[in-house]
């Protein structure tokens, strides 16, 4: 009758769907395992600060700190005690990739815990023995393990009980005595107590290095930001000064032309006088050579005498003039400009491998083009966040990826190209393009034993997944953007 008083549901887990352990309750009254809801807000709070009850989804801007359920616990304590729990459901037997129970015949149920002593699992029936009986009450129950056979020595079959500091190995009694009898070995216990207390002062260390690495970051960011904005600049300047320079150009281009106008209206004027005078020179030579011709014809002496002067030098003279008369053409001037222009270009090539060709130090890391790695090996569940205008490549690579190669153009990279309204995942060069609108902010999360990584559009509401790859990463990844001209971006690991 008692048993059939109580809901079996009232009394298990949502989320492992057993029977309760350690029962816990959390603000909004629901009760869970504690290692159960435990679990589940450390997943929640690697993928987003929110968290949230698995039953009624309730969420909590702090984490909250479950409360011990003393009511459930008690309960629970006496069903055990009077024999009537209820039993197991189907979802109670072991599924492929569960730890089973190692004592349960035919179907074997779930391992409740695993004893590190026992070098086995039990169901909750067959692990009773350890709370009763006081030897074995001493033993190490831990969460179910797969990996229970790593504390056996495969060559003595012995629990792996010490710690050899000579070699670096977990060693069991006889390994002790016989191979590494000369060595220095303590327990593994003394071993854990050691590495324990060392605790605080390795954690410190790491918070330091933390410190210095978001540092590094900071100064990283901050540069990416300075030569973007570094770049603009210059890129505006020049702008400003070639535009300078073609309107000087024509300016000058201008004047010059209004005084080879100017003085080629002068020298023609000069030799148009010049023309005047010799065609009535000319039409005067004509009409004395008719008046002499005419004149030769006369039978009169004296007329003759009187119109016909003496032979003068006045011809000769004329003819003198004419051949000292400089050549008027303006050659001098085009080839002034040819070699202004010749001048003009050497200086324009000079500047350009001044601007190309910087002295920078060789570094193998450097890429050919303007994108860059993180420093840091990105490895388990990571996140970060670039902000970002303009056109940008978000990547994540391994660190061999090509030096000469743009993100997403190799298989070992893998972008999302971002320019206006649309994005485009590239992956060895084969592209999948998605239509925007997209947001400043480009989220990636990286599951690396899962081999998966995500793409999402960011706000300050909203993650929208944009992205999403599966595949066996061989390395470590790093975080990486490339930058167009005329873009700006800012990344931040998370």
């Amino acid at each position: 009758m008692a048993q059939s008083s109580v809901d079996p549901a009232a009394l298990s887990c949502s989320v492992c769907l057993e029977e309760l352990k350690e029962p816990v309750t959390i603000p909004c009254g629901h009760s869970y395992c504690s290692s159960c809801i435990n679990s589940h807000w450390d997943t929640e709070e690697t993928e987003s600060p929110v968290y949230s009850c698995p039953q009624c989804r309730q969420s909590f801007n702090s984490r909250p700190v479950p409360k011990k359920n003393f009511m459930l616990a008690g309960l629970l304590e006496e069903l055990k005690k009077s024999g009537l729990t209820a039993p197991p459901a189907d979802h109670c037997y072991a599924a492929p990739g569960d730890v089973s129970c190692d004592v349960c015949t035919g179907r074997k149920l779930k391992a409740l815990r695993s004893c590190l002593q026992c070098v086995a699992s039990y169901c909750e029936k067959h692990l009773q023995p350890h709370h009763d009986a006081a030897a074995l009450q001493r033993h190490q129950l831990v969460a179910p393990s797969h990996h229970l056979q790593e504390n056996l020595c495969s060559e003595h079959n012995e629990v792996k009980k010490m710690f050899c500091r000579t070699d670096g190995q977990l060693l069991c009694v006889v390994c002790c005595v016989e191979q590494h009898k000369a060595h220095d070995t303590v327990s593994s216990a003394s071993e854990r107590a050691q590495r324990q207390a060392q605790l605080p002062a390795r954690r410190n260390l790491l918070l330091q290095s933390l410190q210095h690495k978001e540092t590094d970051l900071h100064k990283v960011q901050q540069e990416t930001r300075d030569i973007s904005h570094s770049a603009q600049r210059a890129v505006q300047h020049i702008g400003n000064s070639f535009r300078g320079m073609v309107l000087l150009l024509e300016k000058r281009r201008s004047e010059v032309e209004q005084q080879i106008c100017s003085q080629e209206q002068i020298q023609l004027n000069q030799i148009l006088d010049f023309q005047e005078q010799l065609q009535q020179e000319v039409t005067e030579l004509k009409r004395n050579i008719s008046e002499l011709d005419t004149l030769s014809l006369t039978l009169d002496h004296n007329q003759f005498i009187l119109r016909c002067p003496p032979l003068d030098t006045d011809i000769q003279c004329t003819h003198s003039r004419i051949q000292n008369t400089p050549k008027r053409n303006f050659e001098n001037v085009s080839r002034a400009v040819s070699v202004f222009r010749d001048k003009l270009e050497l200086i324009m090539k000079e500047t350009m491998i001044q601007v190309q060709e910087k002295n920078y130090p060789d570094d193998p890391d450097r890429f050919t083009v303007r994108q860059a790695l993180s420093r840091e090996e990105l490895t388990g569940r990571c996140y970060w966040e670039v902000e970002w205008n303009g056109r940008v490549l978000v990547a994540a690579a391994y660190k061999d990826t090509e030096r000469d190669c743009g993100f997403g153009d190799n298989d070992k990279s893998w972008a999302l190209n971002c320019h206006n309204d649309c994005c485009t995942f590239v992956f060895n060069t084969i592209q999948s393009q998605f239509l925007g609108p997209f947001g400043s902010r480009i989220g990636v999360y990286l599951d690396h034993s899962a081999g998966a990584l995500s793409f999402y559009s960011v706000d300050d509401e909203t993650m929208t997944l944009l992205h999403r790859v599966h595949t066996q990463f061989t390395q470590p990844l790093h975080a990486g953007v490339r930058v167009f001209v005329g873009a700006t971006c800012f990344l931040k690991l998370k």
